[in-house]
């Protein structure tokens, strides 16, 4: 079972002292990340939350969004696919032949557009398995990297998975095993992960919260992320 709280520190150890951090639909879990970081800045954090009214400043919902990273005032932000690939590329649109999916997904929506300028994009997965973590995804609906003279101020910062956490290096356009969480092992990692990547002579355990900071965020999830996420808040366990 995914360790929520375990997600939601070391997303906000991602996330460190950025200006302003902004989360899109059915992200509690960053959400949460979110706003841990916020507290932790005493305020100087913006956070905004789609589908908010708490949480945003916004009246035309991703449109402002889009306005706001255009314009880099986004720092962080958060994506996710139903593929990701060992060069960062990301699959929202459909698996399988593209004229005859096995599966077909929502679809980008403004994935590109965010990846592309804003400056550290978390991937995030909760379903680590060779079969979401692929060699080459079927689709490209938001490229991980750029040639040198497309103009990209944003891209990727990291994968964090509920079986680890990967950096992305960007100058070798490849992902670097940082940490594994409790219950796997490098070995568990590379079985179940389908694209290659670097990994160090020992790898670490990620850090598990304690009983204080577990408390926190479960005052976090109840107080400000059940606003957006009410089943998630009461669902929520530590």
């Amino acid at each position: 079972m995914t360790d929520a709280a375990l997600l939601i520190s070391m997303i906000a150890d991602l996330i460190g002292d950025a200006r302003h951090v902004a989360t899109g639909a059915l992200s509690p879990i960053p959400t949460a990340a979110a706003m841990l970081a916020r507290r932790r800045s005493n305020g100087r954090m913006r956070v905004t939350v789609l589908g908010s009214r708490r949480n945003s400043r916004f009246t035309s919902g991703a449109k402002e969004l889009f306005d706001c990273a255009a314009q880099g005032r986004i720092d962080v932000f958060f994506l996710s696919g139903a593929q990701v690939d060992g060069q960062a590329n990301i699959n929202l649109l459909s698996v399988g032949d593209y004229a005859r999916p096995k599966a077909r997904f929502p679809g980008s929506f403004g994935s590109t557009y965010l990846y592309m300028l804003v400056p550290r994009v978390i991937l995030f997965r909760l379903d680590h398995d060779r079969r979401a973590l692929v060699p080459k995804v079927d689709f490209i609906s938001a490229p991980g990297w750029s040639p040198p003279e497309v103009y990209r101020p944003g891209g990727p910062q990291a994968l964090i998975t509920n079986r680890c956490l990967f950096d992305w290096r960007k100058d070798l356009r490849r992902f670097a095993l940082r940490s594994v969480h409790p219950g796997e092992t490098a070995e568990s990692i590379r079985a179940q992960t389908g694209f290659d990547y670097d990994e160090p002579a020992e790898v670490p355990g990620s850090p598990v919260p304690d009983a204080a900071l577990r408390e926190e965020i479960r005052d976090i999830v109840r107080t400000e992320v059940a606003e957006t996420y009410p089943r998630f808040a009461e669902e929520f366990s530590i």
